[in-house]
């Protein structure tokens, strides 16, 4: 008997690498991270890697996290440098 299915739903960060290509993080995943030479190659290691996060969680007999509400803002701080 196959188990119950449900999606889950994980905001990802996308960030440009300084050596060239894009790094993915999955905040309520901690640890859970991977990177693409472009944004679709990030986004297609990402869903991988949420996917093998997932299924060691279940292998484990651990609880799947849920995503809770989170906010995304820029904050900008004056900083004086030495002349």
């Amino acid at each position: 008997m196959k188990g119950k299915s449900r999606i889950y739903s994980y905001t990802v960060f996308y960030e440009a690498a300084p050596e060239g290509g894009y790094v993915a993080t999955v905040p309520a995943l901690p640890g859970c991270h991977s990177q693409g030479e472009s944004l679709e190659e990030a986004e297609r290691n990402i869903r991988e890697a949420i996917e093998v996060y997932i299924d060691s969680l279940a292998a484990h007999g651990e609880p799947v996290p849920e995503e809770t509400r989170s906010f995304h803002g820029t904050v900008k701080i004056p900083v004086s440098l030495p002349a």
